[in-house]
């Protein structure tokens, strides 16, 4: 069942990349173009350097936001279609939060479309479009947290901050030099620089960076059952309070379960087991992923949670390898501490059951 089985899609991986990548070029680009509104010059920077990367930057943005896209529709894992990455918020998946992606989109098209044909749509209109295509950087900051698989990850979360600083000096400065601008314009300015990423750190907090987003987000119920797939537990006896000190070795055995296909094309596997006996930990592992010819499944996903019988979830992470009924997994506990799980599996497909051993680290 578990031979064929290998990592999430190389489209999962590309699409992660190349959204990060335009996160960050949108950041370069408007830092860019603050300093370009600014006419800001350097002995090595003249003006019209800063304005030709500007303009290079935002193409190279809308280059990864077009492949993030292309990719995020190829991969089957989530059910998002051409017309949810161009309409806003008629997707199945997370509707507002891929909607909010589909409108930086939109608005970067817009931008590049008029730059394009500037000399047809006029200096003025060109100018409101573009003013407007700023709010493309704030648009895809909530779209990346609100769908992002590395929304709580701590590297995410610096680079988040870089990003966010960066605005929001190139803003502010930007308020404090225009000084043939009215009053007003520069306040209100100012005001949002400072207004509009507290109320995006406020809601990141609330939401995505919180225990069960995914399921406020509006992720399909068939993508939610692969972290918490329901099988048959076992009856474990004389589990211990606790977990011995690792490093450890102990014996497995337990039962494998399967659900069919849904409406997305995936199959869940799911393996619970004790560890010699249950004195030495209860281990359930969720495997999710695209059913293929002759068995087994290419994983999109995967979940594992160990601990004592008294507190099977106290440990909780992912699969990190899988080479054929070969397992190693990392899992960490609210306090942070994390083991290492190398699994051996033997499975039984006439009885649906597992032996094997598992060594904790």
């Amino acid at each position: 069942m578990l031979a064929a089985a290998t990592g999430p899609s190389a489209y999962w991986y590309v699409t992660r990349g190349t959204g990060v990548v335009a996160l960050l070029l949108l950041t370069t680009g408007l830092v860019l173009g603050v300093l370009t509104s600014t006419r800001w010059a350097a002995p090595r920077w003249p003006r019209f350097v800063v304005s030709g990367l500007h303009r290079s930057v935002t193409l190279f943005a809308l280059a990864f936001v077009v492949v993030h896209v292309l990719t995020t529709i190829l991969d089957s894992y989530t059910p998002i279609g051409l017309k949810d990455a161009i309409i806003p918020f008629v997707s199945h998946y997370r509707p507002i939060w891929v909607g909010f992606g589909a409108v930086a989109f939109d608005l970067l098209l817009a931008l590049i479309l008029t730059s394009l044909l500037r000399a047809r749509v006029g200096f003025r209109a060109w100018r409101y479009v573009h003013w407007f295509a700023y709010a493309a950087w704030p648009v895809a900051l909530v779209h990346a947290f609100g769908t992002g698989s590395d929304a709580r990850s701590g590297w995410f979360g610096l680079l988040a901050l870089l990003s966010i600083g960066s605005v929001v000096a190139a803003v502010l400065w930007r308020a404090i030099e225009a000084r043939t601008a009215p009053g007003s314009v520069r306040v209100a300015g100012a005001s949002a620089a400072v207004v509009v990423p507290v109320i995006v750190g406020i809601w990141a907090l609330t939401g995505p960076l919180h225990t069960g987003w995914a399921a406020r987000a509006g992720t399909p119920s068939t993508l939610l059952a692969a972290r918490s797939v329901q099988v048959t537990k076992l009856v474990t006896v004389g589990a211990g309070p606790r977990l011995p000190a690792a490093p450890y070795d102990a014996s497995l055995s337990g039962q494998v379960s399967e659900s069919g296909a849904g409406g997305d094309g995936l199959v869940t596997v799911g393996l619970v087991g004790s560890a010699s006996g249950g004195s030495k930990g209860v281990l359930h592992v969720t495997l999710r992923g695209v059913p293929l010819e002759g068995g087994g499944i290419q994983m999109t996903g995967s979940s594992v949670t160990f601990g004592p019988q008294s507190a099977p979830q106290a440990y909780s992470g992912s699969i990190l390898s899988l080479n054929g009924s070969q397992l190693e997994a990392s899992v960490r506990d609210a306090s942070g501490n994390s083991l290492a799980l190398q699994i051996d599996l033997q499975l039984d497909q006439s009885s649906r059951t597992f032996s094997g051993s598992l060594h904790v680290t």
